[in-house]
């Protein structure tokens, strides 16, 4: 048999192809192998780091209420539980240092509480502080409630401000009701015991039904609260309708609080281990070693504590509805923008804060007055009045008993007589600006005195205002003479004669 050389070595060339093409194929299907490996170890790798991450981590998140309690406290609370339910967080550790304050405020941040899956602590603190008023509704809310020493609690009285109590009669032992001429202690309102001596005088004074009703709802409001967390709720009564206080270790021995703690590692030291039934399940704190981490308050917050407070409420109202009197007065002056931007914010200060709208009214009739006293001759009394209303009604405008909510007599006393100074001054001012006579334009010129420059045939030039005019009128006038621009065609005045004797003089002459 005879092979061709060219066909044997052909076949050796393909077969060398065949097995290089063929382990090309292995090393790269083994590359794939491996870089496939890679990723599947690198996606395993990134699960369990996920997985890590969502791993409920011990951190204790620390908020703290100071001072009066209002619609900045609420946010800054509702951020704490909201940070402490997205961390997993342990425990909310709320430090109370509060003379109490707003009730919309209060019970906002007890929803918060009560509804709040991780546990809240109340914690009445530095040493010297108080969880008063409001602050004690707050503490009875929380799932555990401690103090520091030298700390205390209580006055819980809820205060309104309106119509004075009206005084009633005390009510009269059955027999000296059915005997009035019977003797007595009827003038003094004292009643004699079997002994002489004279018993605790009747009081005299009762509230009013309104100021009642505050209250029961009050009380039946903390007792809840009470029951909820199993607290003393008799004496929670007590500081409803007497105002009882009661410093940190009688507290403790009542069952006011829980623990008394001489610090926040005192603190989680004493929770660990304690069971509290938050969101609806029960569980074991374990607090030991927790890392605290301290929630300021955000930027939000800040700016809502500023606006918050009554007094820029006020100066943003005024300083609003200037601008927007005074852009009306005067269009395109500018001073529209800035008082509509310090209207809508003053409008949303006093939205967050119990307003009496009726001190609102009287406020706009106080500068509605003063605006008519500026542009009027009323000889000061529509200005009088102004100030008068403007006064009350910045005094009762915030209905509340908080010294932080209401505005301050100062306050009241320096926007008064700025507000008729401003108003009258420069209200006096743009009146008279625009009774003034025209100085400029077409208005202007009507009605002027020129004088003839050159004149022929009814037509040719007078100066008016300092220009050189082109004039027509009369046929005969002669250089020098004065008169009367009666109209205005286009760049071309119409004059007429003011000394018709000038022309007789002139052709005598």
């Amino acid at each position: 048999m005879r092979f061709d050389i060219a066909q044997l070595r052909l076949a050796r060339k393909h077969y060398s192809e065949t097995m290089v093409k063929n382990w090309n194929i292995s090393r790269a299907r083994a590359a794939i192998a491996r870089i496939f490996a890679l990723y599947a170890a690198l996606l395993f790798i990134g699960l369990v780091e996920s997985g890590a991450q969502h791993v409920p981590r011990g951190v204790a998140i620390v908020a703290d209420i100071e001072g009066a309690i209002g619609p900045a406290a609420s946010r800054h609370v509702a951020d704490a539980v909201d940070l402490a339910r997205n961390r997993s967080a342990e425990v909310v550790i709320l430090r109370i240092n509060t003379p109490g304050g707003l009730v919309t405020s209060t019970r906002e941040i007890i929803t918060e509480i009560l509804e709040s899956p991780v546990p809240v602590v109340g914690y009445v603190s530095p040493p010297g502080g108080h969880a008063a008023s409001a602050g004690l509704y707050i503490l009875y809310a929380c799932h555990v409630a401690a103090m520091a020493p030298g700390t205390n609690t209580g006055s819980a009285t809820p205060v309104q401000i309106g119509v004075p109590s009206i005084p009633r009669m005390p009510e009269l032992p059955n027999a000296e009701r059915d005997n009035p001429d019977s003797t007595g202690s009827e003038s003094d309102g004292e009643t004699p015991t079997e002994d002489g001596t004279p018993a605790e005088p009747t009081p005299s004074f009762t509230g009013s039904p309104m100021d009642m009703k505050t209250t029961n709802d009050a009380v039946a409001f903390i007792r809840s609260l009470a029951q909820l967390h199993g607290r003393n709720a008799d004496w929670a009564e007590d500081a409803v309708r007497e105002a009882a206080n009661l410093p940190a270790n009688e507290a403790l021995d009542a069952g006011v609080v829980e623990l008394i703690a001489v610090d926040l590692d005192d603190l989680l030291a004493q929770l660990n281990g304690r069971r509290v039934n938050a969101g609806g399940l029960e569980r074991v704190l374990a607090t030991s070693g927790l890392a605290m981490e301290l929630i300021e308050p955000s930027t939000v917050t800040e700016i809502l504590k500023i606006l918050s407070n009554p007094n820029i409420a006020m100066l943003l109202i005024l300083i609003g509805l200037y601008g927007l009197i005074f852009e009306f007065s005067n269009p395109g002056v500018g001073p529209g923008v800035i008082g509509a931007i310090c209207l809508v914010l003053g409008l949303y200060s006093i939205n967050q804060l119990p307003v009496n709208y009726a001190g609102f009214g009287l406020i706009l009739l106080g500068v509605g007055l003063m605006v008519f006293e500026a542009v009027t001759p009323s000889f000061g009394i529509l200005g009088l009045g102004g100030i008068a209303a403007f006064a009350i009604g910045s005094a009762i405008l915030i209905d509340t008993d908080i010294p932080e909510y209401q505005v301050s007599w100062s306050t009241i006393a320096f926007t008064s007589l700025l507000s008729f100074s401003v108003l009258s001054l420069l209200f006096g001012y743009v009146w008279r600006t625009f009774r003034r006579p025209v100085h400029t334009g077409q208005a202007a010129l009507l009605g002027a005195t020129a004088e003839v420059i050159d004149w022929s045939n009814g037509t040719g030039h007078v100066w008016a205002q300092g220009e050189r005019w082109d004039a027509i009128g009369p046929p005969l006038l002669r250089e020098g003479t004065n008169v009367r621009v009666s109209g205005l065609l286009g760049l071309t005045l119409e004059i007429q004669k003011t000394e018709p004797d000038d022309v007789q003089k002139g052709e005598l002459s």
